[in-house]
């Protein structure tokens, strides 16, 4: 027996999930792994992808994305544009909560107040939405601060909760993620979408059934839904060859081209609209635990450039990505508005150039600074920080790693307690703005900067981003995209380093859509 085939075994019956006691084919349970856990079941409270994808099985909003990522109806029938800044929404009749309570306008009104409270990251998400006006228990009015051409896109990711069942649970208010606070509705979930929560078992197991009171119906046949964080990906894969996982949506580079040459699981490959990244602080008068004392190298864009000089893109898709990734010089990825190719070519490494930066920039020997990394969030993320700190290395940036499990990284730097770290953004809506706006805009209370974790701030480029999230003529909203994206990448607020390339691989009885959002859905997805 393989050590890989012996620790998916282990996995199995820790799971109850081996082959001899798996649930048959036609009982349409389908067993999902990937390898980090979700954050939290609040639907409010962390923008974080595989959050917001189990969340978007249980909870629904007014509009979704459909199997083209085109906006259509949800929770909403129907929406007329009274003015350009008043959008009248008839809500959907005889829709039932999953505890049969009715949907109406009030848990609408709720969920508004709710998702825009300061301890959440998704107030992106109703991003110029001055108020809404209930006219009746399914009719509402929104009110914006001008026109928002990203609106219905927005309310796609605008999850409804119950404001009853958060109200009867004490949960009515976001609790503070990063403080590791929990509230009933951090391990609970009550919404209207087409699967029912089970439960919960952190590291482990998320379990969903399918709504039989949906009032939608499915387009697959999957009614027991099982998501598995598999953290080491050796095992993952095990799990997938020995038959105790059907599906895994976050397969290894290294594995990609084995299995295609085996033939004995299906591979669907494609791009994912998500870009990976280093934050630093550029904010802060005196970088966290770094040997530079009384001032923030980070301030300086010399600093920056070096810093981006220094990697090597072409050798870590080479090396450890295996070919699937794309080197980034833009902060967005193809297939997001805004993307431009021929503005995304990143810069050639040159160390002589980048050690000359840093000596104009007054550190001629470098400095020493931590970087904070997941070790189980994005393909390949420790590995990828192992390399860039060699490469860093080489102009004299002597960078102490830490990794850690996405949800402490997640906590740390949302305390500011990171001076440099390793993000990835997934553009949920595929346009440029989702992005600017929550980590490049100045930090405010609202949804400006909501994610901004690197005290970036930066005057032209947060004109540029009022601009966008109201300018309703295409051509001029495209343009001021343009010149934001340069902004960012000319003086270097981040340091993007690529867009990943993400496959997945299935038993050959499953068919699903592969999402370049990297969302699941279970709603697409059949077994036999």
């Amino acid at each position: 027996m393989s050590r890989q085939f012996f620790k998916a075994s282990l996995l199995a019956v820790a799971l109850g999930l081996s082959a001899a006691t798996s649930v048959p084919a036609q009982a349409a349970a389908l067993r999902w792994a990937a390898q980090n856990d979700i954050l939290t079941l609040d639907p409010h409270s962390q923008d974080h992808n595989t959050s917001n994808t189990i969340g978007a099985h249980i909870y629904e909003g007014l509009t979704r994305l459909d199997a083209k990522y085109q906006v259509e109806p949800s929770l909403a029938t129907k929406w007329t544009y009274i003015t350009p800044s008043q959008v009248r929404f008839e809500l959907r009749q005889g829709v039932k909560f999953h505890d049969g309570s009715a949907f109406t306008a009030d848990d609408l009104l709720f969920s508004f107040e709710r998702i825009r409270q300061p301890l959440g990251t998704k107030q992106t998400y109703v991003s110029g939405i001055k108020e809404i006006k209930k006219i009746n228990s399914h009719t509402v009015d929104l009110i914006l601060e001008a026109p928002t051409p990203m609106l219905l896109t927005n309310l796609s990711n605008f999850s409804i909760m119950s404001k009853a069942w958060a109200s009867k649970n004490k949960a009515e208010s976001i609790s503070d993620y990063k403080s590791k606070d929990e509230n009933f509705a951090s391990r609970n979930a009550m919404g209207t979408g087409p699967y029912k929560l089970v439960g919960w078992q952190p590291d482990q197991k998320v379990s969903l059934v399918a709504n039989k009171d949906w009032w939608d119906s499915n387009k697959g046949n999957v009614t027991e839904l099982s998501y598995l964080p598999i953290k080491s990906a050796p095992t993952r894969v095990a799990a997938l060859l020995s038959g105790d996982v059907d599906i895994v949506t976050d397969l290894p580079p290294a594995d990609f081209l084995k299995l295609k040459e085996e033939g004995k699981v299906k591979l669907i490959e494609g791009p994912e609209v998500r870009t990976i990244f280093f934050v630093m602080d550029q904010g802060s008068d005196e970088l966290r635990d770094s040997s530079v004392k009384g001032k923030n190298p980070f301030k300086d864009r010399r600093v920056r450039e070096a810093l981006n000089l220094a990697l090597d893109r072409e050798a870590i898709k080479r090396s450890i990505m295996r070919g699937l990734s794309v080197p980034a010089a833009l902060m967005i990825p193809p297939g997001v508005n805004g993307h431009d190719a021929a503005l995304d070519a990143p810069l050639k490494p040159d160390v002589e150039r980048a050690r000359k930066l840093l000596a104009e920039a007054g550190y001629p020997q470098g400095f020493e600074v931590p970087l904070n990394c997941p070790n189980n969030r994005y393909v390949n993320d420790e590995q990828i920080c192992q390399a860039a700190v060699a490469m860093w290395a080489r102009i004299g940036v002597k960078v102490r790693l830490i990794t850690l499990p996405f949800v402490t990284h997640s906590q740390t730097f949302q305390r500011f307690e990171s001076p440099f770290f390793m993000l990835g953004w997934g553009i949920s809506t595929y346009d440029a703005l989702y992005g600017m706006q929550a980590w490049g805009h100045t930090r405010s209370s609202g949804a400006d900067g909501n994610f901004n974790f690197g005290k970036v701030s930066d005057a032209k480029l947060d004109a540029l981003i009022q601009q966008i999230k109201f300018e309703p003529d295409v051509a001029k909203r495209n343009a001021q995209i343009r010149a934001a994206l340069l902004r960012l990448r000319d003086e270097h607020l981040f340091i993007p380093l690529h867009h990943q390339v993400r496959p997945w691989a299935m038993k050959p009885g499953v068919e699903t859509l592969h999402r370049s959002n990297d969302q699941f859905e279970g709603r697409f997805t059949s077994i036999k």
